[in-house]
């Protein structure tokens, strides 16, 4: 997780009305670590969204595209103030979101960062710590203890 996500990509209690808001905060977000625009951001998230959603279920969605621009995977991680519709494949609300940004030419890169995401976010437990966290610092710290503890058991 260090390698793509900083301290300044993780946010608690980000606020947001729906799904498009949230996708919105997230580009804004990301716009202000990453050398692209926050319109460009959201364009390439809403595209994703419309072949199907990347809400997976259990509070979670992992929205993720490719820009032009980027030179490497960055990721971002939020927890909502409240959970958000977010058309979720078991339509309960969202309210643990990772977004994954990849250069037009990751291919690999970016579907091994899915992976990971995706064992860390299926620790029920670790979900748990996540929603319980009440600041970013100790947020970006459970990401880290988690992508340890998964590299280590991997």
């Amino acid at each position: 997780m260090e390698k793509f996500v900083t301290s300044d990509s993780v946010v608690c209690n980000l606020a947001a009305a729906d799904k498009k808001q949230l996708l919105q905060a997230l580009s804004a977000l990301a716009a202000g670590v990453v050398p692209v625009t926050d319109h460009a951001i959201f364009d390439v998230l809403l595209e994703r969204e419309r072949l199907g959603t990347t809400g997976v279920g259990h509070g979670i969605a992992i929205p993720h595209g490719k820009v032009a621009g980027l030179k490497q995977v960055h990721g971002f991680f939020a927890r909502l103030a409240a959970p958000v519709a977010f058309d979720a494949i078991d339509e309960q609300p969202v309210d643990l979101v990772f977004m994954l940004l990849a250069p037009t030419d990751a291919g690999g890169d970016h579907l091994k960062a899915l992976a990971q995401v995706s064992r860390i976010l299926r620790d029920q437990k670790m979900c748990e710590r996540f929603r319980a966290a009440r600041d970013n610092a100790t947020l970006f710290g459970l990401l880290t203890e988690a992508q340890q503890a998964a590299e280590a058991a991997a």
